[in-house]
């Protein structure tokens, strides 16, 4: 495949590589996201990524790719300036990102909601997790961190190519998910907390909250049921991603 090759750092694509990387508010506007390393775009390959771009270090072997891709080639300096990690992994590569509004009927039986988790690292590895065991998807209410985010993506291992993740409202995901017959969980503790061993979670969906405070009032207000990790009482909480892996676990094992 013909490649083309860019020299300068302020030529119009690598600018916009940075700006994806580091604006939220690029990245809705163009609906696109930057991420990188031949693994993420093998997965995107994989599993129908709308790719516009790939940019790699002078040498790096690229895959086969569709021909509206563009292509190009840079020097290593330059592949750094783009790059999103401390080592740069040969390629970065600009993405379509998927509608992010949640449909009016929700299709499947198993949703993880997560209610204001800031962290982009949590995010991703939760989404890893809930492709990982089988979830039909993420709702993310709250001021969650952004599905786009280079960290978020980064950490999904390329399961944001593969499981559906929505942004709204608390409000409107409670709708969608009492529409879809699925009750509301949380994993915190009030007077209703049932082990999470001792309760069907095979269809439902559970909300995860924040790692500082938890899961919110208003979240709370819109839950059936409070459900609780049996721990150590010398633990006051876990992290919210091996909180979520926990729950998905036990949503697994019941399906």
């Amino acid at each position: 495949m013909d490649r083309e090759v860019i020299t300068s750092r302020a030529n119009p694509l690598l600018t916009r590589v940075r700006r994806l990387n580091s604006r939220r508010a690029i990245r809705r506007a163009e609906g696109s996201f930057a991420a990188e390393g031949p693994k993420l775009l093998a997965e995107a390959l994989r599993w129908g990524g709308e790719l516009e771009a790939v940019i790699c270090g002078s040498g790096t072997v690229v895959p086969e790719l569709p021909a509206q891709v563009r292509v190009v080639e840079v020097e290593d300096g330059l592949l750094a300036s783009i790059s999103d990690t401390e080592s740069p992994q040969g390629i970065v590569f600009i993405c379509k990102g998927k509608n992010l509004t949640v449909p009016d009927r929700l299709a499947g039986n198993r949703y993880l909601l997560l209610d204001g988790v800031q962290d982009p690292g949590n995010v991703g590895t939760i989404w890893r997790t809930a492709d990982a065991f089988g979830a039909d998807g993420l709702i993310l209410c709250g001021g969650c961190a952004d599905p786009w985010n280079p960290k978020t993506v980064r950490a999904t291992m390329g399961a944001v190519f593969r499981l559906p993740v929505y942004e709204c409202p608390l409000e409107t995901a409670a709708e969608r998910l009492s529409a879809a017959g699925l009750p509301l969980y949380a994993a915190a503790l009030r007077d209703d907390t049932v082990d999470v061993r001792e309760i069907p979670l095979g269809s439902c969906a559970v909300a995860i909250g924040s790692e500082g405070r938890g899961v919110s009032r208003q979240a709370l207000a819109l839950c059936e049921k409070t459900i609780k990790i049996p721990m150590s009482p010398r633990c006051e909480s876990l992290n919210a991603a091996v909180a979520a892996s926990v729950v998905l676990w036990e949503m697994a094992r019941n399906d």
